[in-house]
């Protein structure tokens, strides 16, 4: 089985690499990225099946965008003092989840409870 590629765009480094680097233990192919505009090259190279979204850098209607272009691609967000206007924007816009950056434990969920991805995906 093909394992699920996740493109990390987050513009701070240290976030960047602390999620990488903690997503690496869930999935086998993680690719972080500087920036939205590295996302959709990203994408289409890696055939990534996931993109973790930073909402601080990100406009949520970029989300819709993203998600009408790459008709597979799931989306999971970020934001650190997410309230539940924002959550309830984000999920309105098509993604799966808006996580803390520090919840591993919920991004992995969300993309696991997603229903795209058979079991045996994430390591």
């Amino acid at each position: 089985m093909k394992p699920v590629t996740v493109v990390v765009a987050v513009p701070d480094p240290i976030t960047s690499e602390a999620l990488s680097s903690s997503l690496r233990s869930h999935f086998r192919v993680v690719l972080p990225v500087a920036g939205l505009e590295q996302v959709r090259p990203s994408v289409s190279k890696h055939r990534a099946d996931v993109i973790v979204v930073d909402l601080e850098t990100t406009p949520v209607d970029e989300i819709s965008s993203l998600l009408r272009e790459f008709s597979e691609l799931s989306v999971v967000c970020i934001h650190r003092l997410a309230d539940d206007r924002l959550w309830s924007s984000v999920l309105a816009a098509g993604a799966l989840d808006c996580c803390h950056p520090s919840d591993i434990r919920g991004i992995v969920l969300a993309v696991n409870r997603d229903g795209k991805f058979a079991q045996g995906h994430a390591a």
